[in-house]
């Protein structure tokens, strides 16, 4: 009932934990709180919150334009909903390294178990567009130093992003993990992967954790659970997943509508009035307190049995 009663701390020792248990940890990407509880519901390792995601919610392109205010207030928000841990997209840290570090401690505060933090210009690209910049070597290492140092949870996941095998080699690439690393970074991400082999190749470079990025529509090949584990990759995102599948439902349900001036086609792909009272926990609220909320919670029958959805 209302939010997780797990504490930022212990989400962050789980995280931790979980990366060093040797099975891939899979994350998809939560469009909102209730989808986060969804994820949880559904027996996910974690919560990944995508910059992109975001930007489009507020129905903006992913360049950049979001603020860090934004970020962590929609971030916390969906990270108090499960009791999953929930890694953010910082996008550049929003600024300088001291923006950086700031943007660190807002992210602990809002209950965050870490976040990725990469080396692309501004404004930034999203990282499956040609066209990307990213700083130099020195640039990166400051904005990552300055996330670690400025950490007050020692739990919270510094997870460093780059984006140079968009603009440079597979060398470059490993070169740039390694020097991340050596800066404090927890794990690294490496951007628009062109191959398990490339995966193998980060993993050669860097021992700590990596992640994988299956976005839809991008650089990389959507591999397997299976196929990402045997390269050495350690934790998987899906960013965009639900909400391109969310999306693309509702533009089928308003086709529809406009199309038949009814919903009726429809109902029986949506998610019912029942199932959705779950996630929310109607019944949790009710046994709350029963002199405030006293109301009936209505049973209303499943697809297959034609009532009340």
């Amino acid at each position: 009932m209302l939010y997780s009663s797990v504490p930022p701390e212990q989400k962050r020792r789980t995280l931790r934990e979980s990366l060093a248990s040797g099975r891939l940890q899979q994350f998809p990407g939560a469009f909102n709180p209730l989808s986060a509880r969804l994820i949880g519901d559904r027996g996910f390792d974690g919560v990944y919150i995508s910059g992109a995601v975001i930007a489009a919610d507020l129905g903006l392109p992913d360049i950049g334009l979001t603020t860090l205010t934004e970020v962590a207030h929609r971030a916390g928000q969906i990270a108090r909903m499960t009791d999953l841990p929930c890694i953010v997209d910082a996008d550049t840290g929003f600024g300088e390294p001291m923006n950086v570090a700031r943007s660190v401690q807002e992210l602990e505060n809002a209950g965050l178990a870490g976040c990725h933090i990469e080396d692309q210009f501004n404004p930034k690209r999203c990282g499956h567009l040609d066209g990307k910049n990213v700083v130099d070597l020195d640039t990166a290492v400051k904005r990552i130093r300055a996330a670690a140092d400025a950490r007050r949870d020692p739990d919270f996941l510094i997870m460093a992003r780059t984006d140079i095998r968009g603009t440079d080699t597979l060398e470059a690439a490993q070169e740039r993990s390694r020097a991340l690393v050596d800066a404090g970074a927890d794990a690294i991400f490496p951007e628009a992967m062109r191959s398990l082999e490339e995966f193998r190749a980060i993993r050669e470079a860097v021992d700590v954790p990596i992640l994988a990025n299956m976005t839809e529509f991008g650089k990389s090949d959507l591999f397997t659970v299976d196929q990402l584990q045997d390269a050495g990759v350690t934790m998987v995102i899906y960013p965009v997943t639900l909400l391109r599948s969310a999306m693309g439902a509702a533009e089928r349900t308003l086709d529809s509508i406009r199309a038949h001036g009814t919903q009726e086609a429809v109902v029986g792909q949506m998610q019912t009035r029942s199932r959705l009272y779950d996630l929310v926990d109607y019944e949790g609220y009710n046994r709350f307190d029963s002199s405030v909320f006293n109301f009936e919670v209505p049973e209303g029958r499943h697809r297959d049995g034609g009532a009340d959805r």
